[in-house]
């Protein structure tokens, strides 16, 4: 069973981005900074006071429609305003968004905020925005045992990537969803851009929950990305044992972050 997980910057490169996800064929793929505007399509712009981004209206609608053969399901972080291409405000979702291909039985499904709760925002919040965590656990019908695929956005802080309160917070949050799951799954994979560096205390925490990094210290951004530090995205799973085989994408490039892909 293939998993995969990329950070999707919102569509901004949205035409390599749904020009590779038709040709990945994963059983499960997970996307990060998905918008939802209901009944609108096209581009639109977001505005945080800090950053001014291109986004798609609808990216999980875009998404969708060239994935036929899926099963979409999304979660709202937060929402608020951005700007149509004739400049009209409208308000959108803001979260993430897991694809599971038909011929795979979705046996659960969990979601639940990790940090703070979903907010309406007037203005875009610049640093402290919710996060969600979404859970899907899928049957593998060859191998005969039951996958959990939890997916996130880890909270972004201004200060950078390092260790604070929240953050250790987080981490406890999670370990409650991996231990939700647990009695039910026979592997977990742990998966999303974390917004953590490769020494941060979430690790130890949920490595002493049994998950296990694959990612370390690897360069999981593009050359759209131009900053100093290159670590964000990470996969975990629970047994290292079931890994047929790990990819940090470097090509093509379709967003400011590779993708992870897990064969297992």
């Amino acid at each position: 069973m293939k998993i995969v997980s990329i950070n999707a910057w919102g569509g901004a490169m949205f035409d390599e981005l749904v020009a590779w996800l038709e040709t990945v064929d994963a059983e499960v793929i997970c996307l990060q900074e998905v918008t939802r505007t209901a009944h609108r399509s096209g581009w639109s712009t977001f505005a945080d006071g800090e950053r001014t981004l291109p986004q798609r209206l609808s990216l999980f609608d875009d998404v969708s429609a060239v994935l036929p053969g899926y099963t979409p399901y999304f979660v709202a972080n937060d929402a608020g305003p951005v700007t149509d291409g004739e400049g009209v405000e409208l308000r959108q979702d803001f979260g993430i968004a897991t694809w599971v291909r038909d011929d795979v039985p979705v046996v659960g499904l969990d979601a639940r905020f990790v940090h703070s709760r979903f907010v309406d925002h007037a203005v875009w919040d610049v640093g402290d925005r919710p996060r969600a965590a979404l859970t899907v656990t899928v049957r593998d019908r060859v191998a005969e045992r039951s996958i959990s695929v939890i997916q996130l956005h880890g909270l972004r802080d201004r200060a950078g990537k390092g260790d604070s309160p929240v953050r250790l917070e987080q981490a406890r949050k999670l370990v409650q969803i991996i231990e939700h799951v647990r009695s039910s799954s026979d592997v977990i994979v742990l998966c999303g851009d974390l917004n953590l560096l490769p020494s941060s205390e979430t690790f130890a925490v949920l490595g002493e929950h049994g998950m296990t990094d694959l990612v370390e210290d690897a360069d999981t951004r593009t050359s759209i990305y131009t900053k100093e530090v290159r670590s964000a995205s990470y996969m975990l799973v629970s047994s290292t044992a079931v890994v047929r085989s790990f990819e940090i994408v470097e090509a093509p490039e379709v967003s400011d972050h590779r993708a992870l892909m897990l064969d297992i």
